[in-house]
């Protein structure tokens, strides 16, 4: 772990091809002296900041790999460009901003805290997610929102085929073109106050936008119980 001076006082820890444990343990002793971290040659490496705690903030150099951010309670955690599969995965609070493009299941099991895309999401953005909010600036690919049981998905560039499939109480916002809807999902016109909602999400962001046409998924709660006379829709998820 180095010690940079010039940019007040941060942390510099390097990845490289070190073993992930000693990278953690590295990070895990940063993340107690409450200065700035950044982690810089990641090479795509998986697993990197998994676990932090509050009040951190810390910025990985270049594209991460799986499970960057996952398990996240409280950190502010930066990367700068690309993301692989579950970035920010089972968080619980905390912001995770990704710069470029975030791989499968983004935001997978989430409870809380905000996951924000820059770029384009791939398949199953939020599945099985439980609470908090995912921005994506681009489009979200095939059945995000798959099971979503809470909190909401906001998607400025449109979205993939089987959208918000198997939804259960979470929301799907889209502006764009969706490819396809996923079984059991009503499409709403959100309310003015649903939509000034939305915006206090995007307005830190920078993203409030007062010409965008939304579309609001919900539940069509056909799955919720079930029943034998709806067996073909199960058999389609």
């Amino acid at each position: 772990m180095n010690e940079v001076s010039g940019k007040m006082d941060e942390i510099v820890i390097e990845v490289g091809k070190r073993h992930i444990r000693d990278v953690s343990q590295d990070i895990m002793a940063a993340c107690a002296t409450g200065r700035p971290i950044r982690v810089i040659d990641t090479l795509s490496r998986h697993n990197l900041g998994v676990g932090l705690p509050d009040n951190v903030d810390i910025t990985f150099e270049g594209s991460v790999g799986y499970y960057c951010g996952g398990l996240n309670t409280g950190a502010n955690i930066t990367v700068e460009r690309n993301c692989g599969w579950a970035v920010g995965e089972g968080m619980a609070k905390g912001h995770v901003t990704v710069g470029g493009y975030a791989g499968m299941s983004c935001g997978a099991a989430m409870i809380g805290g905000t996951v924000h895309v820059k770029g384009d999401a791939g398949p199953r953005v939020g599945v099985a997610m439980k609470g908090g909010n995912i921005v994506v600036e681009g489009k979200i690919g095939y059945q995000s929102g798959f099971m979503a049981h809470s909190g909401r998905i906001i998607a400025l560039g449109g979205a993939g085929e089987s959208c918000a499939d198997a939804l259960w109480q979470g929301e799907v916002w889209v502006a764009g073109e969706i490819d396809g809807l996923g079984v059991d999902v009503d499409v709403l016109d959100p309310t003015a106050e649903e939509v000034a909602e939305v915006d206090a999400i995007l307005d830190p962001l920078g993203l409030v936008d007062s010409s965008r046409n939304w579309r609001k998924m919900v539940s069509g709660q056909r799955l919720w119980y079930f029943e034998s006379r709806d067996a073909s829709a199960w058999l389609m998820i």
